[in-house]
Parts: C-alpha cells; sequence; structure tokens
C-alpha cells in the first residue's frame, strides 16, 4: 500500500513540474494582462510541491525504520563529527590603560627669588638630595652674617658673666640675661640657616630630570614649576574599567599587558583594584604591577589590557558558526545512531558566553553527545548522514 501511494506522489510531483514549465512558457508567450494570475498559480504549485516533497522525505524515512527500504548511501550528506566533552573555557575583555609613576614629579621651590644657578639638564641622571638650583638669598645671607656678629659678642659676654657667677659676683639677673641672649642669637642663627636652605632646590628621589621649563633670572616661587623628575623604578599601569565589570577582578589575577607603539605584549598581575565608582564616566580603577622588560617604557605610553572576566573549568564549547536559529530559538545538529545509520537531529540549546569564536553552552547539551561540525549548512531534522573519519 505505501509503494502505491509513492507512486501516486511521484506521479503528481511529475504533473506540477510540468505544469510549472507550461505555465512559464504561457507567460513568456502571453500578454502581461494575465502576468499576475499566472505567477500566483505558480507560486502556488510550487508551494504544493514543497508539501509533498515533505511527504516523501517523512514516508521514506518510516519506510528506512521499518527496513522496507534500504539508505542509498549516495543520498547522504558527507559531515565530521564534533564530541562533547567539557573543558576550561575563559571570556576576556580589552582595556585601555597608561603607564604610570609614583616618582613622577613636579619640583618647585620652597621660597620666592630670581633663580641665580640651575645646575642640571634635561636627560641627566641625578641622586636624591643633589642640588638642582640655587635661588638668590644675598639679603639673607647678610642677615646671616648680622647674627653671627652678634652671636660672638653675646657668647664672649656669657663666658665672662658665668665665670663672675660662679665665684658669687654678679647678681642672678645679670647672668640669665646673658643667658637668655646668647641662646636667643643661636636659635635665630638656625631659623636664618634654615630659610637660606629653602632657597636652594634639591632631587627629592633617584631619577632623570625630564624637564626644565625654567631659566636663569626668571622669578621663581613657590608652586611655580621648576623641574619634573622622573624615576622608572615605581611604574605600574593604571586603567578605567566600566562598573559593568564589577566584581570580576581580583588582586593577583593574570593579566596580558600589549605595548601598542613597541608590539609587545608581556605577562602581569593585577596589583590593585579600586573600591570607588568614578561619577563623571562610571568606571573604577585597576592598578598592574609592570614587569622588567627590554624595551624602553614611559610614563602616559598607552597600554592595552587583556583580562579574564569570566572562567568555567567545565564547560561545553561548540564553534559559534555551528549554532543556527529559528522560531523556536538556537540550534545545533546532534548525529544519532540508529543501527547502522546514523541521522541528524536538530538540538535546541541555550548559549552563554562567547568569545574568539567559540560559545559556552549553558543547556541542552550534555557531556558525551557528538555533533556535527563540517557539513553542517546541508543538515535537516532527520537526514541521513555519513561520519568521516
Amino acid at each position: 500500500m505505501k509503494n502505491t501511494y509513492t507512486n501516486r506522489v511521484m506521479k503528481q510531483i511529475f504533473k506540477i513540474s510540468y505544469l510549472s514549465i507550461l505555465v512559464a512558457i504561457l507567460y513568456a508567450c502571453g500578454g502581461s494582462e494575465a502576468a499576475n494570475d499566472k505567477l500566483a498559480e505558480l507560486q502556488k504549485l510550487k508551494d504544493q510541491q514543497k508539501e509533498l516533497e515533505q511527504q516523501i522525505a517523512e514516508l521514506e524515512e518510516e519506510l528506512i525504520e521499518t527496513g522496507i527500504i534500504k539508505v542509498k548511501v549516495a543520498n547522504t550528506v558527507l559531515v565530521t563529527e564534533l564530541n562533547m566533552k567539557p573543558q576550561p573555557f575563559d571570556h576576556k575583555i580589552d582595556v585601555r590603560g597608561a603607564v604610570s609613576s609614583r616618582k613622577n614629579v613636579i619640583v618647585s621651590a620652597e621660597a620666592m627669588g630670581k633663580i641665580q644657578s640651575i645646575y642640571v639638564k634635561e636627560g641627566q641622571k641625578v641622586s636624591r638630595g643633589k642640588l638642582l638650583a640655587q635661588l638668590d638669598a644675598d639679603v639673607l645671607r647678610n642677615s646671616i652674617l648680622e647674627v653671627k656678629t652678634q652671636l660672638e659678642l653675646a657668647t664672649t659676654i656669657y663666658d665672662r658673666q658665668a665665670s663672675l657667677w660662679e665665684q658669687n659676683i654678679g647678681t642672678e639677673v645679670q647672668y640669665l640675661q646673658a643667658k637668655n641672649n646668647k641662646e636667643s642669637l643661636e636659635n635665630k642663627l638656625k631659623t636664618l640657616k634654615s630659610q637660606l636652605n629653602q632657597y636652594n632646590v634639591y632631587a627629592p628621589f633617584d631619577g632623570v630630570i625630564d624637564d626644565v621649563p625654567v631659566r636663569v633670572g626668571e622669578m621663581a616661587q613657590p608652586g611655580m614649576p621648576l623641574f619634573r623628575v622622573v624615576s622608572q623604578r615605581e611604574m605600574y599601569i593604571s586603567a578605567d574599567v566600566s562598573e559593568a565589570f564589577l566584581g570580576r577582578f581580583t588582586e593577583g589575577q593574570k593579566v596580558e599587558v600589549y605595548f601598542p607603539s613597541m608590539d609587545k605584549t608581556v605577562l602581569s598581575v593585577i596589583q590593585a583594584v579600586g573600591q570607588v565608582i568614578k561619577k563623571e564616566n562610571r568606571t573604577f580603577n585597576i592598578e598592574v604591577s609592570l614587569p622588567r622588560v627590554d624595551f624602553p617604557v614611559k610614563p602616559n605610553q598607552v597600554v592595552v589590557l587583556n583580562m579574564t572576566d569570566y572562567h568555567n573549568e567545565e564547560a561545553l564549547i561548540v564553534p559559534t558558526k555551528l549554532i543556527q536559529t529559528d522560531s523556536k530559538g538556537s540550534y545545533v545538529y546532534e548525529l544519532v545512531k540508529n543501527g547502522d545509520t546514523t541521522k541528524a537531529n536538530k538540538v535546541y540549546i541555550s548559549p552563554g558566553v562567547t568569545y574568539n569564536q567559540q560559545t559556552e553552552v549553558v543547556g541542552g547539551l550534555a557531556a558525551g553527545q557528538t555533533i556535527a561540525f563540517e557539513g553542517y549548512r546541508d543538515l535537516a531534522q532527520g537526514v541521513i548522514v555519513t561520519v568521516r573519519k
């Protein structure tokens, strides 16, 4: 009975094909007024043809399952298979950052005065405490000489008064006045010398003179930039990360650091994660330590941080291109064996995170299942396949 039904279906398809060709000929030869009707009739016949082809496919599938007809290998789709097994999966993001230094400072004078001497130049290495410049302090030096002279006299008077006091000659008030005058001048001299030191500008740490924006003869005042001193010993990388990634990074986490200007990549770790969200751009700060490198690195140099924001040690991963969609959702083709026959079975899945053309599957697949890889685009539900080894 099934063979009779199949023959009847095939005859119907032949008739439809014949009618389609006939309609096309009539359309080519006929007038334009009947064109729309003929096109509609043609579309109707094509729809019937699709429906019949679907019926044939279903009927053949039933006949194959019952063993009435055998599979023709020539009509199968050649595919390769992909075995599902848990494996590590990472999702990473790229964040732009910059090299920073904890010892990149502007040095200024502590007092106001004319710049008398500059002892360094740009690019020169300096050690901590090195004299960089001197301001004009002649007035203060003259005051120091005057106080020194007064101190010499006060010291002489005190020594004599103390000697007399030891012999019980003179009054205690005379002795105390002489002592107070001497000590007062000593303290004044210390203060003046300390003020004189403010007219000298010293290097705050070991480093390199990066900039000297002033010249001899110019006036300097507290807060005015005189030198920029930079040290490469305490440099690090700073980057602002969107608050959308809050809680995904921790101290000690590994990071790939790419220097675009040098086309170099080094490995490092996160050394600090900011705890405050910046109002102006809704980001938080991350600091990454700068390892020793064999190429020049300067403060404010641009870098790109490649950081892992998601990790699953046992994930089921499929190439993203294998995932197709229809009205019901996302799916892949599972390869199901039934005796000597292998068929494609549509399996709906729940895709997770995608990275580097790989997608984590969080639902719909289990370890041990086999899905179609090469040749997946030629598959349909129930299609018989031949697996290429």
